[in-house]
Protein backbone atom coordinates (compact mmCIF):
# COMPACT_ATOMS: atom_id res chain seq x y z
CA UNK A 1 0.00 0.00 0.00
CA UNK A 2 2.91 2.38 0.52
CA UNK A 3 4.19 1.84 -2.82
CA UNK A 4 0.93 2.83 -4.50
CA UNK A 5 1.32 6.10 -2.42
CA UNK A 6 4.74 7.00 -2.91
CA UNK A 7 4.59 6.28 -6.92
CA UNK A 8 1.11 9.10 -6.34
CA UNK A 9 3.46 11.41 -4.82
CA UNK A 10 6.48 10.89 -7.71
CA UNK A 11 3.07 11.15 -10.21
CA UNK A 12 2.27 14.40 -9.24
CA UNK A 13 5.54 16.14 -8.82
CA UNK A 14 6.35 14.80 -12.23
CA UNK A 15 3.03 15.88 -13.43
CA UNK A 16 4.08 19.79 -11.79
CA UNK A 17 7.46 19.57 -13.33
CA UNK A 18 5.76 19.13 -16.83
CA UNK A 19 3.51 22.17 -16.02
CA UNK A 20 6.66 24.29 -15.09
CA UNK A 21 8.83 23.46 -18.11
CA UNK A 22 5.39 23.91 -20.50
CA UNK A 23 5.22 27.20 -18.61
CA UNK A 24 8.84 28.00 -19.15
CA UNK A 25 8.65 27.25 -22.94
CA UNK A 26 5.63 29.40 -23.10
CA UNK A 27 6.71 32.58 -20.81
CA UNK A 28 10.19 31.98 -23.39
CA UNK A 29 8.18 32.58 -26.32
CA UNK A 30 5.96 35.27 -25.15
CA UNK A 31 8.94 37.84 -23.66
CA UNK A 32 11.38 36.64 -27.17
CA UNK A 33 8.40 38.25 -29.00
CA UNK A 34 7.79 41.07 -27.09
CA UNK A 35 4.72 40.30 -25.56
CA UNK A 36 5.73 40.87 -21.86
CA UNK A 37 8.67 42.79 -20.77
CA UNK A 38 11.33 41.94 -18.80
CA UNK A 39 11.31 45.05 -17.17
CA UNK A 40 7.80 44.37 -15.38
CA UNK A 41 8.70 43.32 -11.90
CA UNK A 42 6.47 40.39 -12.13
CA UNK A 43 7.26 38.77 -15.10
CA UNK A 44 11.20 39.34 -14.06
CA UNK A 45 10.51 37.24 -10.92
CA UNK A 46 8.21 34.65 -12.18
CA UNK A 47 11.43 34.07 -14.43
CA UNK A 48 13.99 33.89 -12.60
CA UNK A 49 11.54 31.51 -10.27
CA UNK A 50 11.01 29.17 -12.75
CA UNK A 51 14.36 28.70 -14.05
CA UNK A 52 15.83 28.47 -10.98
CA UNK A 53 13.33 25.23 -10.14
CA UNK A 54 13.90 23.90 -13.95
CA UNK A 55 17.74 24.74 -14.30
CA UNK A 56 19.58 22.00 -12.00
CA UNK A 57 17.71 19.30 -13.90
CA UNK A 58 17.97 20.86 -17.13
CA UNK A 59 21.73 22.10 -17.09
CA UNK A 60 22.54 18.32 -17.03
CA UNK A 61 20.52 17.47 -20.10
CA UNK A 62 22.47 20.59 -22.12
CA UNK A 63 25.49 19.37 -21.20
CA UNK A 64 25.02 15.96 -22.55
CA UNK A 65 23.00 17.16 -26.17
CA UNK A 66 24.64 18.11 -28.76
CA UNK A 67 24.25 22.23 -29.45
CA UNK A 68 21.48 23.08 -32.06
CA UNK A 69 21.58 26.46 -32.30
CA UNK A 70 19.16 29.04 -31.27
CA UNK A 71 16.46 25.42 -30.83
CA UNK A 72 17.03 24.24 -26.67
CA UNK A 73 15.45 20.66 -26.77
CA UNK A 74 16.52 19.70 -23.13
CA UNK A 75 12.81 20.71 -22.00
CA UNK A 76 11.23 17.96 -24.68
CA UNK A 77 13.99 15.35 -23.52
CA UNK A 78 12.97 16.29 -20.12
CA UNK A 79 9.12 15.58 -20.79
CA UNK A 80 10.13 12.64 -22.40
CA UNK A 81 12.80 11.61 -19.52
CA UNK A 82 9.60 11.93 -16.69
CA UNK A 83 7.07 10.29 -18.71
CA UNK A 84 9.56 7.11 -18.80
CA UNK A 85 10.20 7.78 -15.48
CA UNK A 86 6.03 6.88 -14.73
CA UNK A 87 5.80 4.14 -16.87
CA UNK A 88 8.82 2.21 -15.30
CA UNK A 89 6.62 3.48 -11.52
CA UNK A 90 3.81 2.39 -13.28
CA UNK A 91 4.80 -1.08 -14.23
CA UNK A 92 6.43 -1.60 -10.73
CA UNK A 93 3.81 -0.80 -8.54
CA UNK A 94 1.71 -3.21 -10.87
CA UNK A 95 4.40 -5.74 -9.92
CA UNK A 96 4.10 -5.10 -5.70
Amino acid sequence: MLIYTLIEIIAYLTWILTILVIAQFVLSLLISFNVVNMHNDFVASLWRAVNALLDPLLNPIRRIMPDTGMIDFSPLVLIILLRILMMILSGLGSYV
